[in-house]
């Protein structure tokens, strides 16, 4: 490459433990998420449903346990790193970082009001674009401040929800404010019209509630989201920044702690908060414990994903190349992601196979298991072929005002004398 030049990155560029990290994360949103395709966003409980016995009720804790809010935020980790690695090499090409940026989040909002308007509600990249602008800020901030920064961010939320457990708790609290039941009973009206336009309704119709979804709900789900994910931003870029994942050997001591620390304190709260309730529901008679159960397990979820960020760059030689396959879909993540969607809500929506509120637990986790293999398979297959995902290719083109190749170019082979 001339010199002063900034391009993308190329795939020999690439930390692989970042694409597996992204490969691994597109399996654990697509195990988070499936409830979510299958049944009502609106008035959802959080934490294992009463209702399942047997093989269901665990695989509900299961995947409670070990993904609910453990995914978003490993992405959320994984796309500050790759802030953090896109500054640098503006940095080493002596190239200004924040135009390209700027566009890149701009691609990436408009990526993400598709999705969520045409696609699917439960988007996340509208949330992650708008807390990347805001990541700005500290793009010239120290390893400690970001680790300072993140962790204070993410924990701002949980402790106003520990105060929200205290409140509600206190006499005269929220649990004996009437206008709980008037909150509960507009909460069934939504449902029920969710219920209606995603279960049976036309795409016509489900695209206008997914448009009064987002208006309804983007306010308070951006204050709620925003501070999070921009801390888990700012804890994913001071990894990449302090060096850590391009030599987690010299870093060793630093991924033992994330993986074998952090990890269990963050299993261990998200068990205690289980104990305390197991579905925590905002509606239910005791809110109290709704809220205190809520916040350990929002604390243990960061926790938890730093502790796979460890057991990935740790894993001996023979365990890397097993979770080597997961590369090429990370490579490719945005693109699977979408594509998760589109099958997820062809599968169960109205205006598809029509399968809403019908599919077990466990044809859940079976269907899952066949999406994400069938997405191993073609991500091998395409990047095997090309460098870039489709969208991954557009929002590039976007991003630095210009084609990317698309296709691998052959090594040139030189003659030996």
């Amino acid at each position: 490459m001339e010199q002063g030049a900034w391009r993308p990155v190329t795939p020999g560029q690439r930390i692989e433990a970042m694409d597996v990290l992204r490969g691994f994360a597109l399996f654990g949103i697509l195990l988070m998420n499936i409830e979510w395709f299958t049944s009502p966003m609106v008035g959802r409980a959080d934490g294992i449903d009463p209702g399942l016995h047997g093989l269901a009720r665990g695989l509900d804790a299961l995947t409670y346990v070990f993904a609910s809010g453990k995914f978003w935020t490993l992405f959320s980790l994984l796309f500050g790193m790759g802030f953090a690695v896109m500054q640098a090499r503006a940095d080493a090409a002596g190239r200004p970082f924040v135009p390209v940026y700027l566009r890149r989040t701009v691609g990436l909002l408009v990526i993400g009001l598709a999705h969520a308007w045409l696609l699917w509600a439960g988007d996340i990249l509208v949330a992650y674009a708008l807390a990347a602008l805001l990541l700005m800020a500290f793009a010239r901030a120290p390893v400690a401040g970001l680790w300072a920064g993140g962790a204070a961010l993410y924990l701002s939320i949980a402790g106003l929800m520990a105060l929200s457990a205290l409140v509600a708790g206190a006499p005269g609290g929220w649990a004996d404010n009437p206008e709980r039941l008037r909150d509960a009973t507009e909460q069934l009206a939504l449902q029920a019209a969710e219920i209606r336009a995603y279960g049976a309704g036309s795409y016509a119709e489900a695209t206008a509630f997914r448009l009064r979804f987002f208006v309804e709900y983007l306010p308070s789900g951006v204050l709620f989201m925003l501070p999070m994910a921009l801390g888990m931003f700012l804890v994913g870029a001071g990894l990449v920044r302090s060096g850590a994942m391009a030599d987690p050997v010299a870093h060793r001591a630093l991924f033992r702690t994330l993986a074998f620390v952090c990890g269990p304190a963050g299993l261990l709260l998200t068990i205690v908060g289980l104990a305390i309730d197991p579905q925590p529901d905002m509606h239910g008679a005791d809110i109290a414990s709704a809220l205190w159960a809520m916040t350990l397990h929002m604390i243990g979820a960061p926790l938890m994903s730093l502790g796979y960020v460890g057991l990935v760059v740790l894993a001996p030689r023979r365990g890397h190349a097993g979770l080597a396959v997961l590369a090429p879909a990370g490579r490719m993540a945005l693109t699977l992601y979408l594509m998760q969607s589109l099958v997820c809500t062809w599968v169960f929506y109205g205006y598809g196979l029509g399968l809403w509120g019908t599919m077990g637990r466990v044809a859940q986790v079976v269907l899952v298991l066949a999406i994400f293999c069938a997405q191993l398979a073609f991500a091998h297959a395409w990047m095997a072929r090309f460098r870039l995902g489709p969208v991954e290719w557009l929002w590039r083109a976007f991003t630095y005002l210009r084609w990317p190749p698309m296709r691998h170019v052959p090594p040139s082979h030189s003659v030996r004398p």
